[in-house]
């Protein structure tokens, strides 16, 4: 798999989550690591780029971001859906290694110190901006991407290209209680 993943430039790394994927998000602190299903994350500047993820406090995951100041943002396809739902249902502080309990492979990032996720067809580095208010009052971290790669297979040259690809190759979106949706067929629009 290594030989389709490539650096997505950081002017295009948004791309990768402009349509309102599901993530696990990985972080690591202090020799324990963990990973997390979020459905909150989106864009929210250009230059640098910047996303937004809501991590409820309490979580395992959330301490280690709040320690090291830095997560992953990792786009699984269908074909990770039941791993996506098995690191979504169990917690960090009852599970001590998620990504060996459910069979998780994982890499090294680039740029911070949590573990990428095999299997995923995006990845994001992320370094918090600490916003302690935004922290505190509604679980919301806004953080700058350093690094970005994606599966070529499904992304290249700054877009996404599923129409190309298997199926099991798409990315999820949660809707609620264990229901997911594939992302769909392209639609172009104009020129």
């Amino acid at each position: 798999m290594a030989e389709t993943i490539e650096v997505v430039p950081l002017g295009k790394a948004l791309r990768l989550l402009n349509h309102g994927p599901t993530t696990l998000v990985s972080a690591a602190h202090g020799g324990r690591g963990n990973v997390m299903a979020a459905a909150w994350v989106m864009p929210l500047d250009f230059e640098p780029p910047k996303v937004l993820a809501v991590i409820a406090g309490g979580t395992f995951t959330r301490g280690l971001i709040e320690a090291s100041g830095e997560f992953a943002l990792n786009l699984p396809p269908v074909a990770m859906r039941d791993a996506v739902m098995a690191v979504g249902s169990a917690s960090g502080h009852e599970v001590p290694d998620k990504f060996a309990r459910f069979d998780l492979r994982t890499f090294p990032s680039e740029k911070i110190g949590a573990l990428l996720v095999e299997g995923c067809v995006g990845w994001l580095e992320c370094r918090v901006i600490r916003e302690e208010r935004n922290e505190r009052e509604y679980d919301l971290f806004i953080a700058e991407v350093v690094a970005a790669r994606a599966d070529t297979r499904v992304f290249r040259d700054g877009r996404w290209c599923f129409e190309e690809a298997p199926d099991e190759l798409r990315t999820l979106h949660h809707v609620a209680g264990g229901n997911f949706f594939a992302t769909g067929k392209s639609v172009r629009v104009g020129a």
